[in-house]
Formats: structure tokens, C-alpha cells, sequence
């Protein structure tokens, strides 16, 4: 592999088709000229029949399959399936949309009939190079979770997930307190039966638990997380795979979790795993999820993109939603999907369509050349901030020098310096 060209973006939360037009085809002219080509596809495409799981990822998520033709048309090639929608309509929603990316000859990882077949590799053919794929979601509801397979029981079709754990450092004397109002309260009665009857496990020496969150004394207060060791060691053993199968590797990482009370700023455990996979021959991370940009961290001379915000963003034109949506909101079979987002949104004055990051992104392009990082460029794209409803979440190229500064602020503290210039910016490497 003498060179090879990439290009990736966060996520496509794409629920309708895309008007075509100039800004499209600067877009794929951008996205067309690598070899290797991704986008976090965070949708279904489950059939008009599809039933709706009990839960979501926040808008049951839905669209027509013409869309991942419009993704094929401004250039992607792979896609991640691992995201927190991956169930919003069951595992037969799950199966239909895979079925729908493999007609339109997109490759697809994160999911699969089993934990081992979400977890492998998916590997894409280019001239110069064999890449492979590896995608995993932090962020998810444990019903979404893939099984194990064993010798007397089947696996469980779902995502290939990241685990983690949190626990809340406190000072002594406050968790003393804590303590003392769980007593109180009862707060902790049903864990404590669970335990008693063998249907949950003791608790580390020092753990307590408060309404199912979990306490420990320390000097300080502060917040821990730490990703299940299990499942760390599965996706480093695809890495481990992956990395002698093809000449480049790369890992998809879905996670919403942040730290404090940040979205720009990934939880530790989102850190320390990133890193770990760059460690194990990954040759980039490729994170999304928080719908907003996060730092990129140059690590062993290789990427890690904590996030690379939206790419695409119609999840307030969604075609339709479930009553579960509408009860939520206390709406009744007389209102509407756009009854339900004006109610959710507070008619536009608080969510998503508040906050300009949500709205303000960039597309990655790097090059790898004899073995090395040779060059990584960002590429500033706009949404559509403070537009209606229908003009808003389909990107165009942006001359805004105010996307590149923030990610530059945001890339800062990993010792990563970002030169601005003609209206792209140049990770500055060595």
C-alpha cells in the first residue's frame, strides 16, 4: 500500500430524499476523490410495515430506502450500523435496513445475527489498499445489545456494544450522608432483595449504590467511568484481526457520553478506549453521536476524531412515529408527526434546533502514505442553523472560519494545533 485516501463524517441522520443540486455535487466531488469513504448511517430503513420497538433512540428513526442512494451518490462506500436507533423497529427493522444497504452495495458493520458476527470486520476492496471496518456503540439500550453464542444456546441478533460503568466519587463524610438518606428513604430496598435472592451480585467492598447509581468514597467529588474490560478485549481482538487481513483498519465509535455537563467534551472511558484501539494496530477512530464536534487527538501518529458532529440531520422530518412518541408528550390519535416535534421542541425554542453546533461540522479527509499519516485536512460544512424546519439538516460546504476555530479550541488540550487557512484546516503533524 504505497497511498490511500479517506474521508469520513459523523453522523447521517438522513429521514428524507436529497434535493440534488450544486451544493450536492461540490459535496461529492469532496467525498468521491478518497478511496475509502463513511458516514455513521443513523437510521432505518425498515419497510413501511416495520413495527416500532417500545423504546428509541430519542425519535424512532425511519426513512425511505432511496436515501441510502442518495448516500451512494455523494460518494460514502461504509457506513456504521452500531447507533442507539439500531432497534427502533426490533430486529426485523434491524435485518431490513442491512438488507437495503447490501442492495445498494454499501458496506455496513456494528450489527449482526450474534455478538461475534456484529463484532467482525467488514472489509471494503480499493485499488491501492484493503480496508477494514470495525463499528461499536457505547450509547444503547440493553435490549439492543448482540448475545453470545453458546454450545446450548443461540446468540441474539443486535449491536456490537461498549459497556461502561459510572460511579460518583464523593467525600467521606458526604457519602455517609448518602448512606444515611438511602436508610431512610428505602431507596435501596429492591437491590437488597435482588441480592439476597441471587438474582444480582454483591456489590464491590466500598460500592453503594443509590437509585441504581453507584457511590464510593474518595478525596473528592468527581465522576468515573470505566469501559467493560470484556468487551474492550473483543473489539481489540477484531483490531487484532482486522490489522493482518487488510492494510488498514478502521473503528467506528458511536457515544453520546461525555464528561460533566459538556456534549463537546467525551467521558474518560470514550478516551481511554480510543486510544486503546489506536494501541491494538487500529490506523483511526472514527467517532460520532453527540450530534456536536468534539477534539481530534493525534495518538501513535494516528487520528482519533472524538467527534465529528452531524453530517446530515432531518430528525425533525421524520415520516412518521409511534404512539409511544405522542404519549410522551401527552398528544392524542388527532395530532401529527409535526404536532409531536413542535411539542417536543417547545415550537423551536429549546433542543436541538436552539444550538448552532448542532448544525455546524466538518468533513475529514487524511491521507496515509508508505505507512504514515501523511496529511489531514478538515473541511467546514453548515446545516442550516435558524432555517425552517424542511430548509434545515442537509449539508452544504461553508465558508464560516468559526467552525474551524471551535474544533481548533476543542483540539487543543490533546496537544493537537490545527493551521487555518483558504477556508480548510491542516492538523499541523510532527
Amino acid at each position: 500500500m504505497a497511498s490511500l485516501s479517506l474521508v469520513a463524517t459523523g453522523d447521517s441522520f438522513i429521514t428524507r430524499r436529497l434535493p440534488g443540486g450544486a451544493d450536492q455535487q461540490a459535496l461529492a466531488a469532496l467525498i468521491g476523490a478518497a478511496d475509502a469513504r463513511f458516514t455513521n448511517f443513523e437510521v432505518l430503513t425498515p419497510g413501511e410495515d416495520a413495527t416500532p420497538n417500545a423504546v428509541s433512540g430519542g425519535t424512532w428513526a425511519r426513512a425511505p430506502d432511496g436515501v441510502i442512494a442518495d448516500l451512494r451518490a455523494l460518494g460514502f462506500n461504509m457506513v456504521s450500523l452500531a447507533n442507539n436507533h439500531t432497534l427502533d423497529y426490533l430486529h426485523a427493522g434491524m435485518a431490513a435496513t442491512g438488507r437495503a444497504l447490501d442492495a445498494h452495495g454499501m458496506l455496513h458493520a456494528g450489527t449482526g445475527i450474534h455478538l461475534a458476527d456484529a463484532t467482525r470486520p467488514r472489509y471494503l476492496e480499493c485499488p491501492s489498499a484493503r480496508v477494514a471496518l470495525i463499528a461499536v456503540t457505547a450509547s444503547f439500550h440493553e435490549t439492543a445489545a448482540a448475545g453470545q453464542q453458546r454450545p446450548d444456546m443461540p446468540g441474539r441478533p443486535g449491536v456490537s456494544m461498549l459497556r461502561h460503568t459510572t460511579t460518583y466519587i464523593l467525600p467521606p463524610e458526604r457519602l455517609r450522608a448518602l448512606h444515611e438518606l438511602a436508610e431512610e428513604s428505602g431507596i435501596n430496598t429492591g437491590h437488597k432483595l435482588r441480592v439476597k435472592e441471587g438474582f444480582a451480585p454483591e456489590l464491590e467492598e466500598g460500592v453503594m449504590l443509590f437509585g441504581g447509581h453507584r457511590f464510593r468514597a474518595g478525596p473528592a467529588a468527581r465522576v468515573e467511568t470505566t469501559a467493560k474490560k470484556q468487551d474492550v478485549a473483543r473489539i481489540v481482538a477484531a483490531i487484532g484481526e482486522a490489522r493482518r487481513q487488510a492494510d488498514h483498519v478502521l473503528v467506528s465509535l458511536h457515544a453520546h457520553e461525555m464528561r460533566g455537563a459538556t456534549k463537546s467534551a467525551p467521558a474518560a472511558f470514550v478516551k481511554d478506549f480510543s486510544r486503546a484501539c489506536i494501541d491494538a494496530g487500529a490506523h483511526a477512530v472514527i467517532g460520532h453521536g453527540p450530534h456536536v464536534l468534539r477534539g481530534i487527538e493525534i495518538h501513535q501518529g494516528r487520528p482519533i476524531f472524538y467527534s465529528l458532529g452531524n453530517f446530515i440531520f432531518h430528525n425533525e422530518t421524520v415520516p412518521s412515529l409511534p404512539s409511544d412518541f405522542y404519549e410522551k408528550f401527552d398528544l392524542g390519535l388527532t395530532e401529527n408527526v409535526a404536532d409531536a416535534i413542535d411539542k417536543r421542541s417547545a415550537g423551536n425554542t429549546r433542543g436541538f434546533a436552539t444550538d448552532p453546533w448542532a448544525w455546524k461540522s466538518v468533513i475529514a479527509r487524511w491521507r496515509w502514505q508508505d505507512g504514515a499519516l501523511a496529511g489531514l485536512e478538515l473541511v467546514p460544512v453548515e446545516l442550516g442553523f435558524g432555517q425552517p424546519r424542511a430548509r434545515r439538516g442537509t449539508p452544504r460546504l461553508s465558508a464560516d472560519p468559526a467552525i474551524l476555530r471551535h474544533l481548533a479550541e476543542l483540539s487543543a488540550p490533546y496537544g493537537t494545533r490545527i493551521d487555518i487557512g483558504d477556508g480548510i484546516g491542516r492538523v499541523i503533524l510532527g
